[in-house]
């Protein structure tokens, strides 16, 4: 992962409220500079919580949400209007909150027509409609026990991947069965990757990603943006990481994160 940083929040609620500061100062001085800022999202109970302290965050408003899109990193294959969408929950805490014009929300397709076959290949076409892929500016990603990140798993077809696309998933290690997806490398076109993670169970896998392990059996370990990589995980996690690891320099404590660049009025 580029100039990758692992940042180690107090609790669950700092790690969220953390990235929800640092998602806002990025907003800001991202459109100050250019006209759009492009996020790719994720599910996840703490991706989905991180999304509700952005939207609830006392600076959301100085955000001009007209000029942000957002997308998502990968989507169950389930009807449009089913609990287990991650576009679905997004919309609760934090789409509808924010008032994002719908056609600034890039979703994937529902199960309400076609096959997940045909969905993923229809969903390629509309992304590159202009030639290329989107630019993204930030995205969001979660990570699993297993070391998967969106719905790429150990041991898939999808964990080898060397191009950028959008793939179908048949037979998730995980339900619903289908599933659409990112693959790693159009993933890393972004410019900055955020992983925001919690909890104990996760620090075998973190261990294995941060030592680089094969991407086909950890998936984590190949997520990297084009001008930085980090990984935002709270004590629980840190603490059941190896302590060797917790002793170089890639780890931050989320004060030291702040000073280095969340502003004064945002902490």
């Amino acid at each position: 992962m580029n100039n990758r940083r692992v940042v180690i929040a107090s609790s669950r609620q700092d790690l969220s409220t953390l990235v929800a500061d640092k998602f806002i100062v990025l907003a800001l001085k991202t459109l100050r500079r250019q006209e759009t800022f492009t996020v790719v999202l994720t599910g996840g109970s703490v991706g989905i919580e991180t999304l509700a302290d952005i939207a609830s965050h006392p600076k959301a408003s100085e955000v001009n949400w007209s000029a942000v899109h957002f997308y998502w990193g990968d989507e169950r294959f389930v009807p449009a209007a089913h609990a287990d969408r991650n576009d679905f929950q997004a919309q609760e805490v934090f789409l509808e909150p924010l008032g994002i014009p719908s056609n600034n929300i890039h979703r994937f397709p529902n199960s309400d027509k076609g096959d997940v076959d045909s969905a993923a290949e229809d969903f390629e076409r509309a992304l590159t409609a202009e030639g290329s892929w989107p630019d993204f500016d930030l995205a969001f990603v979660g990570m699993g026990p297993d070391g998967h990140v969106l719905s790429v798993f150990p041991g898939r077809d999808e964990a080898r991947e060397s191009e950028p696309g959008i793939r179908a998933v048949h037979d998730s290690p995980k339900p619903p069965p289908e599933r659409l997806t990112m693959t790693l490398p159009l993933l890393n076109r972004a410019t900055r990757v955020w992983m925001v993670v919690a909890g104990a169970d996760k620090a075998a896998a973190l261990g294995l990603a941060l030592a680089d392990a094969s991407v086909a059996e950890v998936p984590a370990s190949g997520v990297r943006g084009v001008h930085s990589t980090k990984i935002f995980i709270d004590n629980d996690l840190a603490v059941a990481l190896p302590a060797e690891l917790l002793g170089t320099d890639q780890f931050w404590t989320a004060d030291d994160e702040r000073v280095d660049y969340v502003p004064k009025a945002l902490r």
